[in-house]
């Protein structure tokens, strides 16, 4: 997403399978605080197109979160699932122009023929149903052709990042077997749809952007600006998330748990402010924001910035 500060748009988008927690808070002040100090818009949007995996009532939760920590979004909240026939229509586009099919093979189809292939453990999608499937059971999804080519961006803190697609990752899923859109897809298009010009996330997504990438570019759109900031990461390592035991954000100590916020941001509040409203950090943050602080970190240890008493 590269932009002059005047057409400056970035998102955040959630996704409703649980309420927020300090991962993602840490993602969303970081995004926000981007935004606004390049005078521009931050949009936010519900990525609710995995039914399965969805809570009841958790989309509305989230939306009420960030109200409650002062972050305030521009115009209308999106929500994916009322945009299915854009998505469908742009697969239809696709299929015009021989890049989209249809596939039939399930994950333990191409784990086995990645296996008889000497690729034991791939998950590359090796192209068994390319040039057509005859079979109907289980309902077919649809696949992007890809090419034998690079794709490398630069990461505003990450730096240079590179992968071949069909090497790499193979014909990946634009629609699923149950009719939803597949994440690549469903970004793309909402990027496009919304104008966003800059786009600010954890590094759990930089492996995805060169698809994104590849696909903006078989569509005509342009691409936004990226910077992936580090992930929270638990006392083993992995990336804090719901299925690695992080907890709903408290009620309380809203203030304590922004000012530490911004410390793992890099952004170092003063003590006076320790404990201040969220929205008097954020003012405070604004004018000083440095992501550049942050960057080639892939990630972060939680016991360097929260010890607060707030679960993670």
């Amino acid at each position: 997403m590269t932009a002059a500060v005047a057409r400056y748009r970035g998102r955040f988008a959630p996704s409703p399978t649980g309420p927020l927690h300090l991962g993602s808070l840490f993602a969303a002040v970081g995004s926000f605080l981007e935004a606004r100090a390049r005078g521009g818009e931050w949009l936010v949007r519900i990525e609710d197109i995995d039914p399965p995996r969805e809570v009841p009532g958790a989309a509305g939760n989230i939306l009420r979160t960030l109200e409650a920590y002062s972050l305030h979004w521009d115009g209308a909240v999106l929500f994916q699932s009322r945009r299915l026939d854009a998505y469908r229509e742009l697969v239809g586009r696709l299929r015009q122009v021989g890049l989209a099919y249809d596939c039939a093979c399930s994950r333990s189809d191409v784990e086995t023929t990645n296996a008889l292939l000497g690729r034991p453990g791939s998950r590359v999608y090796p192209g068994t149903c390319r040039r057509g499937t005859a079979r109907s059971d289980p309902p077919p999804l649809v696949r992007l052709r890809t090419a034998p080519e690079t794709v490398e961006f630069t990461d505003r803190l990450q730096g240079r990042f590179a992968q071949s697609i069909e090497t790499d990752v193979g014909d990946f899923v634009l629609l699923r077997r149950d009719g939803y859109a597949a994440y690549q897809l469903a970004v793309v298009a909402d990027d496009h749809a919304q104008g966003v010009t800059d786009v600010v996330r954890g590094t759990d997504l930089l492996d995805s952007t060169p698809r994104q990438i590849y696909l903006q570019r078989l569509l005509g759109y342009p691409s936004p600006d990226y910077m992936h900031l580090p992930v929270i990461a638990t006392p083993s390592g992995e990336k804090l998330s719901k299925q690695t035991g992080a907890t709903a954000l408290p009620n309380d100590r809203k203030g304590e748990i922004a000012w530490q916020v911004l410390g793992c941001l890099g952004q170092a509040p003063p003590p006076p402010l320790r404990g201040s409203a969220p929205a008097e950090l954020w003012h405070w943050a604004i004018p000083r924001w440095r992501p550049e602080r942050l960057a080639g970190r892939r990630s972060i240890p939680g016991s360097e910035c929260f010890g607060c008493g707030a679960k993670m």
